[in-house]
């Protein structure tokens, strides 16, 4: 017994130093968050002083923001994808551009670059927020070994945040979003949906602006009651898609409205529509802006078996949820454009819809056929992304537009149209897309368009296209003018294009800051040859 007892105790000396290798906390508060003072005080002092210009005669503004949504996918752009009639009204009524983009293949930059006019990368955005890094050795190497697996690795370095900096990541307070800047001008503001750029105390929407919040603040959220037999589900082996399902409507993805947690019945893509009509049909006397931004067709995939059932044509059984999603949306869309008929608003209210992202092609569900890859990458099925736009008062409905135009310029474009004063401290990277629409200024808005991640960078330069990755040395050219789906490479029939065009990222980068924040994991893309890491 006492041999026993002996070994036990030389066991658990020899373990407990591994133990408390394995299991000592691994936070870093070198990797600690520091904003810009000058940029906040800026902010502060901009915002305390309100317009006193009157609103009368201003438009309402709603902006429909959809979640990795192909171009493809919506009958806008391939007559023969899912049936879309909404955003087809809405192109007849408008404009539909068909060279727009996104300035990130993912969440949290794009919609930062959105909602302040300013490439994310200015103020530090490169990845998405998180709310979970390894706490532990153990969790990081689990997340290496276990969860790595179809183009999709955890960090190589373990250096991981505090709790007290996990919590303020998301947009700085020295940046000024739409919402503050239309409630400065006398707009009412709502947002509807999932913000995904911060649930920290400084960081949530009602305090960016939104005098009304209804949504949640995550990556994503459940469409429904996962038990539901009312409402199918996509499921597949990924890391993520487990822990999405896994997460449910639980911390921050949790439905809230104006930050208090909610029990929601129904099918979200419904509900975000509806709340969004009941508010608009509340707003009197002052112009308003409703920023709606649907989760769908974001993953955990799940659609109402009626809207399946529509696409019994499909053999792939998960790949008719997608589509279902993806007409769910429309529906909804079609709601809030009704509410603006019914109210006699449709007239005097400019009327946005876009996505934030490509299709995330890696869901085995999604394709942005016929452009060459999906979110997660600078190809264009990553970049090029729907864009409508109607304005009755301002915007005669026309032929598609052509020229690159970038979802920056939404920002001036509203900014614009309420008539709202910029602060003259920061640079502004959109520009007003009225004037180009309209044919009273020529050219194109943009020299040249840029997007970076960490090492993997990209360039669009009139008809040019450099995508290049420093960490695997990948480096391509497209002349995407004549050759759309990125098939033929001309880096090495004109490296003087390519030497020339790294000049101008180079210099662009120039007036960028580092990442606020680490990101925790890496997806891998491989193409004809080369790889290319993307960081979130």
């Amino acid at each position: 017994m006492r041999g026993v007892r002996k070994l036990g105790l030389i066991l658990l000396l020899l373990l407990a130093p591994l133990v408390a290798w394995a299991f000592w906390p691994v936070a870093d508060p070198g990797l600690a968050i520091h904003f810009d003072p000058a940029a906040t005080r800026a902010a502060q002092a901009f915002l305390a002083q309100p317009d006193p210009r009157p609103t009368a005669g201003l438009p309402n503004v709603v902006l429909i923001v959809a979640d990795d949504l192909g171009k493809h996918d919506v009958s806008v752009y391939e007559p023969s994808s899912v049936p879309t009639p909404s955003l087809e009204r809405l192109a007849r009524d408008g404009v539909a551009f068909q060279s727009a983009y996104v300035t990130s293949p993912i969440c949290s930059p794009s919609r930062a670059a959105l909602l302040t006019g300013r490439y994310a990368q200015r103020f530090g955005i490169e990845s998405v927020t998180h709310d979970r890094y390894p706490r532990n050795r153990l969790e990081w190497w689990a997340a290496r070994t276990l969860f790595s697996k179809q183009g999709w690795y955890a960090i190589d370095e373990l250096r991981v945040p505090t709790r007290q900096d996990v919590e303020l990541q998301g947009l700085p307070p020295g940046e000024i979003t739409l919402a503050d800047l239309l409630r400065r001008r006398g707009y009412a503001t709502a947002i509807f949906g999932k913000w995904h750029l911060g649930f920290g105390e400084q960081t949530r929407p009602e305090h960016r602006g939104f005098d009304h919040q209804y949504g949640f603040y995550e990556a994503f959220s459940l469409y429904a009651d996962a038990d539901d037999p009312a409402y199918l589900g996509v499921h597949d082996d990924l890391f993520a898609d487990r822990y999405q399902w896994w997460t449910g409507r639980s911390g921050n993805s949790a439905i809230r409205r104006n930050g208090q947690v909610i029990e929601e019945d129904g099918y979200l893509t419904d509900k975000i529509a509806d709340e969004a009509s009941a508010w608009i049909r509340a707003q009197k006397g002052k112009p308003f802006f409703a920023y709606v931004p649907f989760n769908a067709p974001h993953a955990p995939i799940q659609a109402p078996r009626a809207y399946v059932e529509r696409f019994a044509d499909e053999p792939d059984p998960d790949r008719r949820i997608y589509l279902a999603t993806v007409a769910a949306l429309d529906d909804a869309v079609g709601r809030i454009l009704a509410t603006l008929d019914e109210a006699g608003l449709a007239e005097d209210t400019l009327v946005i819809f876009t996505s934030d992202n490509g299709a995330a092609t890696y869901t085995g569900v999604a394709s942005n056929a016929p452009l060459k890859g999906g979110k997660l990458t600078n190809f264009e099925g990553g970049l090029n992304v729907p864009l409508v736009i109607r304005w009755p008062k301002r915007l005669v409905a026309r032929a598609p537009y052509a020229e690159p135009v970038s979802a920056l310029d939404l920002f001036a474009t509203i900014a614009g149209a309420a008539q709202a004063e910029l602060p003259a401290d920061r640079p502004y990277d959109g520009v007003d897309l009225v004037p180009f629409v309209r044919g009273e200024r020529a050219g194109a808005p943009h020299e040249a368009l840029y997007w970076r991640a960490a090492g993997h960078r990209a360039v669009r330069a009139g008809a040019l296209k450099l995508i290049s990755d420093a960490r695997t040395g990948s480096r391509v050219l497209y002349d995407v003018g004549q050759d759309p789906f990125e098939e033929n490479d001309l880096s090495a029939q004109d490296p003087a294009r390519v030497e020339a065009l790294e000049g101008m990222l180079r210099a662009w980068e120039a007036s960028l800051v580092p990442p606020l924040w680490p990101n925790v994991m890496e997806f891998r893309f491989r193409d004809d040859g080369h790889e290319y890491v993307f960081p979130l």
